[in-house]
Parts: structure tokens; sequence; C-alpha cells
């Protein structure tokens, strides 16, 4: 599968956090071929199957990335012009002059505009533009806006994913379907070889609004152990060396206590057997990651993480290397080809001696 082509498809469909339905059917048809069995969770999360080789009942391994991004919602009309409001995390720097479109009546292509700087007070030009100073434009008389558009409409960024050099790509929501890539990615592999354990990949929804979809799939699936993805911060200006991984030089392995120790070694330990560059990430407190929702559901569940270095996140421009996608991929891949039935028996916490 070509990683650039993927990455296209799955960062220009339409997903806003809590309406993922668009991108849901791209990676359904993506990964049908894929799993043996596929279904959509109740908070709308796709759930594909892969089935292992070994003896029932077989263990379970989930493989979960986001598929949810940011966006904007109209929240009021005002003589054809329609105000707006941030989805999931959307940032008003970032918004202004974009093409958007808003799916009302009907999809109607608009931009997202403010008041010429002309006529702005001094001393709010150097300032950002707040939300209630944006308006998108569709170019509509005011009495079709009012026919066509509600207020609660949703309106998607219209973003063409940019090729540039050194296998460089930028456009919208790769956070987090870079990682939903490098998992379509993990189960092309795994078609190819043995593996012991079920695996579940999912695309989990509203992972921007409170890691929803990967805590009621968490639950519904009741895996023994987990590995969620998501982007990292790629290394560009304003941000401290210690807290920025290079762009195509692999991804990241987290460790911190959200992440379970002996996993993680694992993690590391495959990634060097099959010589696939990675880079250790610190991660102290809470990810604020689906692993963060992961690891405590049910009666917890053993769980780690994965990285891809991004650039620029939040913003229609994200940018990563889509070598580190693929590296994720083998890394996902070999890691589920590595587990055997009793594994779980050799990451299990020593029980505690009881005292004489």
């Amino acid at each position: 599968m070509e990683v650039i082509l993927l990455l296209k498809q799955l960062s220009e469909a339409d997903g806003l956090a809590g309406y993922e339905e668009p991108v849901r059917g791209v990676v359904s048809e993506t990964w049908t071929p894929l799993v043996d069995e596929m279904r959509v969770g109740g908070l709308g999360s796709l759930i594909g199957l892969k089935r292992g080789t070994g003896p029932e009942p077989r263990p379970k391994v989930m493989l979960a990335a986001h598929m949810d991004e940011v966006g904007l919602m109209v929240s009021g009309l005002e003589k054809g012009f329609l105000h707006i409001a941030g989805v999931a995390g959307a940032d008003p720097r970032a918004v202004l002059g974009l093409e958007v479109v808003v799916h009302a009546e009907r999809d109607l292509p608009g931009i997202v505009a403010t008041r010429p700087p002309h006529v702005i007070p001094s001393d709010e030009r150097q300032k950002t533009v707040p939300w209630d100073k944006l308006f998108v434009d569709v170019g509509l008389p005011a009495d079709q806006v009012e026919q066509l558009v509600t207020v609660g409409d949703l309106i998607s960024i219209r973003c063409e994913m940019a090729e540039l050099k050194n296998r460089r790509v930028a456009g919208k929501a790769l956070d987090d379907r870079a990682c939903v890539a490098a998992v379509t990615l993990a189960l092309e592999k795994l078609a190819k070889v043995n593996h012991v354990w079920d695996v579940y990949a999912v695309a989990t929804t509203q992972e921007e609004t409170g890691l929803k979809g990967a805590t009621t799939s968490a639950y519904g699936i009741a895996p023994d152990l987990a590995i969620a993805l998501d982007v990292t911060f790629g290394n560009q200006p304003g941000l401290r060396d210690t807290e920025v991984f290079p762009l195509g030089e692999g991804p990241t392995i987290a460790v911190g206590p959200n992440l379970h120790p002996a996993l993680v070694d694992h993690l590391k330990s495959v990634a060097d057997a099959q010589e696939i560059p990675y880079h250790i990430e610190p991660v102290p407190g809470r990810s604020g990651t689906d692993a963060w929702a992961i690891q405590v559901s049910r009666e917890g569940v053993p769980t780690a993480l994965i990285g891809i270095p991004t650039r620029y996140m939040h913003q229609p421009v994200e940018m990563l290397a889509a070598q580190d996608v693929e590296r994720a991929g083998r890394l996902l891949a070999a890691f589920v080809a590595s587990l055997e039935a009793d594994f779980l028996e050799s990451i299990a916490w020593p029980e505690s001696e009881e005292s004489e």
C-alpha cells in the first residue's frame, strides 16, 4: 500500500469530533480486505478484528488511533455571514483565510475572514483575532443563507494534502490520521505472517473531546494489552529541544506512568531486532492520548504508546515524514507477530510475598 496516497485519502476526508462518519467510511473500505470482522462501536469507533492462529480463547491486543479532527461550527447568522465557534480544539490563529465547507442543507464552499486591517483599532492589530470577530462567507445573499444554513451546522476545513521534499507531507487532520495509516500498514503486513493473538484495530472517535471512543472501545473489547498511537511534537522553531523529535528518524516510544514498563521494554527490543530507528519520549504525567483512557479500562490494561513526530498540530498544515508512518506500521506488525500465547505471564506484576 502506497503510504502517501493513503495519507492523502485520510487527510482530505471530513470527520469532525463526534461526526466522524465520512472518514469512517474511508477507513472501513481500506480495512475490509485486511480484517476478518468489522463493526462500529456505540460511539462510532470502527473496530476491525483480525483473528490469530492460537487456540481459543485467544488473548487480545488492541491497536488504537483516533480518526476525529478539529473544525468549526456555525454559532450564529448575521446578514448572510456565519459566526463560528471552534470544535474539538480548533485554533483561531490558524483558521483565518482558510477555505472551508459548510455542511448545511447542502454543502457550501466558503472562506473564513475578518475585518480588513484598515478599520481595526491600532491596539487590536497585533492581537489574535478572537472567535467573535471571525466569520464565514459563502458568497450567497442573506435570504438564501438563512434558507440553507442552521445554527449548529458543521464546517470542515478544505485543504489538499501537499507533498514536499524528502517524503514530507503537510495537510489537515494528520493528527491522528497518520496513525490510522500506520495501523492500516500493520494490518497489511500481518496478512502475510502468522500471529498467535487476536488483533483489534480501532479507529477511535472523539479523542479530541475527551478520549471517548477509546474509553468505550476498550471497555467493549476488554483487551489483554494495547498499543495506542498518536502524533507527538516534531522539531520546529519556538519549542524546546527537550520536547521535540526529528522528522524522518523513526517513531517515538513513550515511557512514564501511563505506560507499562515491561511492555515498553518489549517494544524497544522488537524495534532493535527489526533495525527500526526510534526515540524514547518521556511522558512523566498525563499523556493526553487514547493510552490514558485504555490503561484504566475495566481492571486495567497494560498499555504502550507510539508517537509520530508532527509539526504544527491543530493547524491545516500538519507536517510529518511518510517514512515515520511506515516505520510505525512495521513496528506494530513485528510487535504483534512477536506475541506468544504466554506473553502476558512474562510481563505480569510480581505477586507480593505474604509476611510470615
